[in-house]
């Protein structure tokens, strides 16, 4: 799966990078560590090789967390805004995009969700949910 070169940031622009190569793979996480990072039912993460991704602006501004007991799943974020931004694996094998970050369509898509099991009980298939164009009056 080719990543269409594709640039991303934060929610103040402080932390800008670009994206490109090939994706490694690209899902949903439902596990509780990724639903209490980014705030939202799910993550949805894209995965590209460790040359994949260079910082154009701000990379000073990255903050990064390990939480104890999962050395495996270092997050990043824009220590200005606390957007989640990309964190390299402990491996160093692969970076984790957070895919919201990117500004255009990368030209893939997720492929699966991970950690059904563990899905928040409040979650609803997006198909199944009424569609507005923008924000309702209720």
């Amino acid at each position: 799966m080719s990543i269409e070169a594709n640039e991303g940031a934060c929610l103040c622009g402080t932390i800008r990078y670009r994206l490109t190569g090939e994706a490694l793979g690209f899902q949903y996480c439902h596990c509780s560590r990724c639903r209490k990072f980014t705030g939202s039912a799910h993550a949805a993460n894209l995965f590209a090789g460790p040359t994949d991704l260079d910082w154009l602006q701000g990379e000073e501004a990255l903050g990064r967390y390990t939480l104890d007991g999962e050395p495996k799943f270092p997050t990043a974020f824009c220590t200005k805004c606390g957007s989640a931004m990309p964190s390299m694996s402990s491996t160093g094998k692969y970076w984790v995009v957070p895919a919201g970050s990117l500004e255009g369509d990368p030209g893939v898509a997720p492929v699966r969700s991970i950690f059904w099991d563990s899905r928040a009980t409040w979650y609803r298939e997006v198909s199944a949910l009424p569609k507005h164009a923008e924000l309702p009056e209720k």
